[in-house]
């Protein structure tokens, strides 16, 4: 589809963006017939802001990482783009919350329950993707998706650039019984949260502060232990990443270069249409 009408499949799923959103949260939330429009309206005018006021943004990082990926990279260079990202990522996230706050403020006891159910499905699937039951299959599971997405930039690794993901990633801090740990630390939050939200019936401003002690917690936990292990995760993978992009050949960055121009377009023009 995306080649017969002369779109990209990133314009092509950003436009249809919207929609796939608006699925997704009503897997969660369940919506009913008072909420369903709610939530549409809340999305269109977030799409409208995002295409207004941040494709263009996103698109002047692109050129800058055009220049970048043509060069030797350093740990603290990749944690600097991770830091930015998470700005942007933050800055998004906020402008959703009173759009989210009015919802939340409408929910039932069974739409919560509805959300408690659907975090236990979220951890059957996280379960399937990152706990294999031998090592091995973990590592192995773990070269397959890194491999998978640095190709998705610089093309096709070599079989000494693939050896060297193997080797690094066997010993990577990464844990996931951990990382699990932390996510239903945080959905049980959600969930007593929520539950206590809809008993006090309380209104769109209290349901806000909710929801930013929620990103604030998703940002930097409230558990010391995990907020050790995150850094080291942190520092680790800002080495791999600058260390993997460093064994990349002329050919391979000036692939990655074309890619990082075509996202660039891509959201140069999606940013134009003022959907």
């Amino acid at each position: 589809m995306a080649l017969l009408s002369g779109c990209s499949a990133v314009r092509l799923a950003y436009n249809q963006a919207p929609e796939l959103a608006y699925w997704w949260l009503d897997g969660y939330f369940d919506f009913d017939e008072r909420q369903a429009p709610l939530a549409r309206a809340g999305l269109d005018d977030w799409f409208a802001w995002h295409r207004g006021s941040q494709l263009g943004d996103y698109a002047a990082l692109l050129v800058r990482a055009q220049q970048e990926v043509l060069v030797d990279a350093t740990a603290e260079q990749t944690c600097r783009w991770w830091a930015e990202l998470q700005q942007r990522a933050a800055a998004a996230f906020e402008q959703g919350v009173p759009a989210l706050a009015g919802i939340i403020a409408t929910l039932r006891p069974e739409q919560v329950l509805h959300i408690e159910k659907r975090y236990r499905k979220a951890d059957e699937d996280f379960r399937a993707d990152f706990q294999q039951r031998e090592r091995a299959e973990r590592v192995e599971a773990a070269v397959k998706r890194t491999v998978s997405r640095a190709e998705t930039l610089y093309g096709r690794l070599d079989d000494a650039q693939r050896a060297f993901v193997a080797r690094t990633l066997a010993g990577s801090p990464f844990d996931a019984g951990q990382w699990l740990a932390e996510r239903q630390a945080r959905q049980r939050e959600v969930v007593q949260t929520l539950r206590a939200l809809v008993a006090e019936h309380a209104d769109p401003g209290r349901a806000q502060a909710a929801l930013r002690v929620f990103a604030a917690h998703a940002s930097r936990s409230p558990r010391a232990d995990y907020r050790a292990y995150n850094q080291r995760l942190t520092d680790f993978n800002c080495t791999f990443a600058a260390q993997l992009h460093n064994t990349t050949t002329p050919e391979q960055r000036r692939a990655a270069a074309d890619k990082l121009k075509g996202w660039e377009d891509d959201l140069r023009s999606l940013a134009a249409q003022r959907r």
